[in-house]
């Protein structure tokens, strides 16, 4: 199949989980991701609408944002940042999804000061406990939050996370989703100053339409629509 029928048939998938549960569609945000994928083959998903494209390492998306700087599109950080990298992250990337450290915040702050902006970032939340992955412990969720909010160059728009993966049983990830949604409820009954709730970002190819019953606003989605990728 074409990138381009690819997309039609996610977007088909989208449409149909968000539904399945009450769900205006367009609800729910597609980002693709180009990590290894070719500035061709992400024109393509341009062309077939695509408005969002997330990245996963500076070194390699720099190129491509400035090949593709004419293009309508938005650029997403999701990958583990380091805060060495904050200078760049700032300066490209119009979100950023894995925020998991007031340290990491504070570099991004100081550094979007500098350029006068205001900084998007989601709180990437481990939501299952692994030590191969990063993330905040929920446990110290609110409390990052609460500290992050004081600085004026960032702005928290919502929360992130990378669950287990299993390949046969997609649904064993539900409980992890939904924890993830019950956590964004606690925050949003804090009301703390200058933080937004908007966006729930979970689900990949192998799991989105479950994300999406749980509450999902932003799923990332690469092998579905460039296929499978070192």
């Amino acid at each position: 199949m074409t990138i381009s029928a690819q997309i039609d048939q996610i977007r088909g998938r989208m449409d149909a989980a968000a539904r399945s549960c009450g769900r205006d569609p367009a609800s729910v945000k597609l980002v693709a991701v180009t990590k290894t994928v070719s500035v061709d083959d992400i024109r393509g998903a341009v062309a077939a609408g695509v408005t969002i494209l997330g990245e996963s390492y500076m070194q390699e998306s720099i190129p491509k944002i400035t090949a593709l700087s004419e293009t309508p599109v938005q650029w997403h950080f999701i990958g583990h940042l380091q805060s060495k990298k904050a200078k760049e992250a700032v300066r490209y990337f119009d979100l950023i999804h894995s925020v998991d450290s007031v340290k990491l915040a504070a570099a991004l702050d100081r550094n979007a000061a500098k350029i006068n902006k205001i900084q998007d970032i989601l709180i990437q939340v481990n939501a299952a406990g692994e030590i191969s992955k990063s993330g905040l412990d929920p446990d110290a969720v609110m409390g990052v939050i609460e500290e992050i909010s004081r600085f004026s160059h960032v702005r928290i728009k919502g929360l992130m996370t990378l669950p287990p993966f299993f390949d046969e049983a997609p649904e064993r990830v539900r409980p992890y989703f939904a924890a993830l949604a019950a956590l964004r409820e606690r925050i949003e009954e804090k009301k703390i100053p200058d933080v937004l709730m908007e966006e729930l970002s979970m689900g990949m190819t192998g799991d989105f339409e479950t994300a999406i019953k749980e509450g999902a606003t932003m799923v990332r989605i690469g092998t579905a629509i460039f296929g499978a990728r070192p």
